[in-house]
């Protein structure tokens, strides 16, 4: 049998047997689909939002996805229209139940988005009776039809803050506060949320974005009925700003909480990414969709090859490792710089790096017609990089570092 490295990790007081879980959305949206992700090996689940349909209603758009394709690239992005749940109350607490009696080593994780103090305050009660590990306060759904919830919650810091209030006075389980990107600065909602009592923070819910859109009928994407909106988008594309804020949150010396990440997440090279800028618990929904929940096999084969490797013995030696070496752009070293090196013998001629250079760089590039060949001037190069990113051979074009102050760039003018 493969030895397996120890993927437990302690989030919020709750032991997880791997940090994997499932996001709170359409992948966990009732208790025979939980379980099929728990028989899979997923560490854990926020089940999909609670509401009380007695306060407000939801009743799904249809069609209601849009996925981004780019060139040859399928399914780099996907915008959706879902809100939170639209099952009854009764049946969803019924499934956590049933699920925590089932399943009593996973952990269960309530999503609850409430409209009122009473209805935050019910909900919370709801999901700790039903025997939920955790509770998960959605203030960033960004599509909600009700005037006041969701992303417009959590932009109100204020909102924020009594909300999170609320629930920590109503109930004993630990409280995480789900984090809207749609917001220019997420670090003063989050220490809203600290203030509120919240025992960790999770992030990122969607971006706010519009997809494609039917140049035929001039119509937005998804077509709801001729007409369609800004709602969430999610998968790869996202990763970047996901990592963005997951590491400012985790360098915020004010916060100091726990983080659960979210936002991209398909492989285990991700997920490591993740944990690296400050994640201790990583959360998925649109791998899924793609992939099935099977994808968690090889983020959980993957990473403790990784860590067997490199004699890592728990996920606490690398968390926030990354995060650590963010600095301000004024704090870059600036004397050593590099310059491109091209590999002629995997050069295949292309041509690619030099049209980049001359026409989006420092015009550093020579390229030999006759021998269909590239090389590098130094005395131009400024070490941009551009040329590696473009070439079409992965390893063709590495770099070499130099001293500024032996090697004097060519100005542009």
């Amino acid at each position: 049998m493969k030895t397996r490295a120890d993927l437990s990790i302690n989030f919020c007081g709750i032991k997880f047997e791997n940090p994997f879980c499932l996001s709170s959305s359409p992948v966990s949206n009732h208790a025979e689909m939980c379980a099929r992700a728990f028989d899979a090996g997923w560490g854990g689940i926020v089940y999909k939002t609670l509401g009380l349909e007695k306060s407000f209603r939801v009743v799904m758009p249809s069609p209601r996805l849009s996925v981004l394709n780019y060139m040859d690239k399928r399914f780099v992005g996907l915008q959706n229209a879902e809100q939170i749940t639209d099952r009854p109350i009764k049946d969803n607490i019924r499934d956590i139940a049933w699920l925590k009696k089932n399943y009593p080593n996973k952990v269960l994780i309530s999503s609850i988005m409430g409209y009122t103090d009473e209805d935050w305050i019910e909900l919370a009660k709801m999901s700790e009776d039903a025997g939920a590990d955790m509770l998960e306060l959605n203030f960033s759904c960004p599509q909600m039809a009700h005037p006041s919830a969701g992303h417009r919650t959590g932009q109100d810091f204020h909102a924020v803050a009594t909300f999170t209030e609320v629930v920590k006075k109503a109930t004993k389980l630990p409280v995480m506060a789900k984090m809207t990107p749609n917001i220019t600065d997420m670090l003063p909602v989050a220490l809203a949320a600290k203030d509120g009592g919240a025992d960790a923070i999770s992030a990122i819910n969607t971006i706010k974005a519009i997809t494609d859109i039917d140049i035929n009928s001039f119509t937005p994407l998804p077509n709801i009925h001729g007409h369609s909106s800004a709602t969430g988008f999610s998968g790869p594309s996202v990763k970047p700003v996901a990592l963005r804020f997951v590491s400012d949150l985790y360098n915020s010396k004010p916060l100091q909480l726990p983080i659960s990440g979210v936002g991209g997440i398909e492989t285990w090279i991700d997920a490591l990414q993740f944990l690296l800028l400050g994640a201790t618990n990583l959360q998925v929904t649109t791998g899924i969709l793609r992939y099935g929940y099977r994808i968690v096999e090889d983020m959980i084969e993957g990473l403790s090859d990784y860590m067997i490797e490199r004699n890592i013995k728990s996920l606490d030696e690398i968390i926030g490792k990354a995060a650590q070496k963010l600095t301000d752009p004024s704090n870059f070293e600036t004397r050593y710089q590099v310059v491109s090196v091209i590999d002629e013998e995997k050069c295949i001629g292309c041509g690619q790096c030099f049209i980049s250079c001359h026409d989006g760089a420092n015009q550093a590039i020579k390229f030999d017609p006759a021998k269909r060949k590239a090389t590098v001037d130094e005395e131009r190069c400024v070490g941009c990089l551009l040329c590696k990113h473009v070439c079409p051979v992965w390893d063709c074009v590495s770099y070499k570092e130099v001293d500024t102050q032996l090697v004097k760039h060519a100005a542009i003018f």
